[in-house]
């Protein structure tokens, strides 16, 4: 393979890039819109008192090690490009009722933190600590970078996956070692940030717990989309090409190949494989509309289950908010009744959880002197679960969301507002092409995980590739990294 298109500049497309351009393969990603990053865009909000800087998506910068491998395949380091900033706590978890919990890696401080909650739990968490070591191992650092092409694989993998108890949800397995319910929520909530519910994703993704703590949680500086830009900086300094702001229309097939790609411009280009880092979805039944083996695909992939979309308030403030730390959980009244009105019922509900993301605290370059940069973020159902008209929503959750972070830590919230702008299910299906405005793909059960996700290589169009969420191991920085070096590992050398 002399040559290769990436359709998507992501986090996927880019590592994926990096990997092929230093393995000496020519390669093109064509990206739509006018910059780099997909989900991790970046938006300059200009003002009276200056320029807001806010982070379209994921912020939660995890295993450094895995990203800094991307510029050691040329001798080089991710200091070259981007600086990395360690967030202490990782996240600072709050209930309504005023109890908070700081979760970090300091172990004497995050005993005395579980230890407020329960005593009886400290001894608990360290055999939970142990299991997530161990799904650790076998999941993500045995098989997060292989891909699984056909069901041999997968029967391999079964042993080590059924002793750490895989058909089990990792609130389930949370719950056989703790039993305090807030710190049960505190050590199962971070399948939300990859699109999956606690309550049914596999307790496999117990692994995250470990990949913090061993590699801590970072933010780059200037904003996630630094460390984009660094990615797109380091794919061209090896002679690959992104051409921005011209959607692919159409992946050319012949036969059982991809020749090329077609864009909105009119542009086209013939390459030996092409890659897609765009939708799943969208990449079967769109840019592969003249494949019959690809529209049976997506016929297929409409029937999968499709992880929730989000609902995020962006908001620019006066002040400056040292006592609110970078990554903050606020739980609403109800946790497992609200999620399942999520996945499950397609109900909007009353009451919600927050993600809230509050970048200045570490880095306050991204806001005028004085004042602070944040977001906050909802889990909201997907629009096959709750088709309505956004423009007309938007508005009244953006209020409750900015009335709840007023009652819980911002009194004045609403007079201190100098920029703010919302971005909701509609928007993800718009900008991004995402399949019923889905923030993270295919929702990660079990039944859609490793040999049973869109494979990185599609089985009947051989030199077709997959990369990013909706192909194995999964959603996250981790995860579509990860899918670039599973990825790559099939592309280099196949002819």
């Amino acid at each position: 393979m002399n040559s290769a298109i990436i359709v998507g500049a992501g986090f996927g497309g880019l590592a994926l890039g990096i990997r092929l351009q230093s393995a000496g393969i020519a390669t093109t990603i064509v990206e739509a819109r006018d910059k780099p990053g997909g989900r991790a865009y970046v938006w300059e909000r200009a003002t009276d008192v200056g320029t807001f800087t806010f982070d379209a998506g994921p912020t939660v910068i995890t295993d450094p090690a895995a990203l800094n491998e991307l510029w050691q395949l040329s001798g080089g380091t991710i200091a070259d490009d981007v600086e990395l900033m360690p967030v202490s706590p990782f996240y600072r978890l709050n209930w309504r009722d005023g109890t908070s919990f700081d979760y970090s890696n300091d172990d004497v401080q995050l005993r005395a933190e579980i230890a407020r909650l329960d005593t009886d739990d400290v001894a608990g968490y360290q055999r939970f600590l142990d299991y997530s070591a161990g799904v650790y191992h076998e999941g993500y650092e045995k098989l997060g970078s292989t891909a699984f092409l056909d069901f041999g694989q997968m029967v391999k993998a079964a042993p080590a996956l059924m002793r750490y108890q895989a058909w089990r949800s990792v609130y389930s397995m949370v719950s056989h070692f703790v039993r305090n319910e807030k710190l049960r929520q505190a050590l199962s909530f971070h399948t939300l940030l990859v699109g999956g519910n606690p309550f049914t994703t596999s307790a496999i993704y117990a692994l995250i717990h470990k990949l913090e703590r061993d590699g801590g949680v970072w933010f780059a500086r200037g904003g996630t989309n630094r460390l984009v830009a660094g990615m797109a900086a380091l794919f061209q300094r090896l002679g690959g090409t992104l051409r921005l702001g011209d959607p692919v229309t159409k992946i050319e097939t012949l036969g059982d190949r991809a020749i090329g790609v077609v864009t909105a411009s009119g542009w086209s280009a013939e390459a030996d494989a092409i890659a897609t880092n765009a939708d799943v979805m969208h990449s079967y039944r769109q840019l592969l509309s003249g494949s019959r083996s690809a529209q049976r695909t997506a016929n297929g992939l409409v029937k999968k289950r499709w992880s929730p979309s989000l609902f995020l308030v962006h908001f620019g403030v006066k002040g400056s908010w040292p006592g609110i730390p970078h990554h903050m959980i606020l739980f609403g009244p109800r946790y497992k009744e609200l999620l399942a009105d999520i996945y499950d019922h397609g109900v909007l509900a009353e009451d919600f959880s927050l993600y809230l993301h509050h970048p200045t605290v570490t880095d306050p370059s991204l806001a005028p002197e004085g004042y602070s940069t944040f977001y906050a973020l909802a889990p909201v159902p997907h629009l096959g679960k709750f088709p309505v008209d956004w423009n007309e929503i938007a508005p009244i959750l953006e209020r409750r969301i900015l009335d709840e972070i007023g009652r819980r830590l911002i009194p004045d919230i609403h007079d201190r507002i100098v920029t703010k702008f919302s971005y909701a299910p509609s928007d993800f299906q718009h900008d991004l092409s995402a399949h019923l405005g889905s923030a993270f793909s295919l929702e990660p059960i079990l039944t859609q995980s490793a040999y049973f996700r869109v494979h990185n290589c599609d089985p009947e169009i051989r030199n077709l590739f997959f990369v990013g969420a909706g192909t194995h191991p999964g959603a996250g920085i981790p995860g579509v990294v990860a899918s670039a070096k599973a990825t790559a590992r099939l592309m280099v050398g196949r002819e």
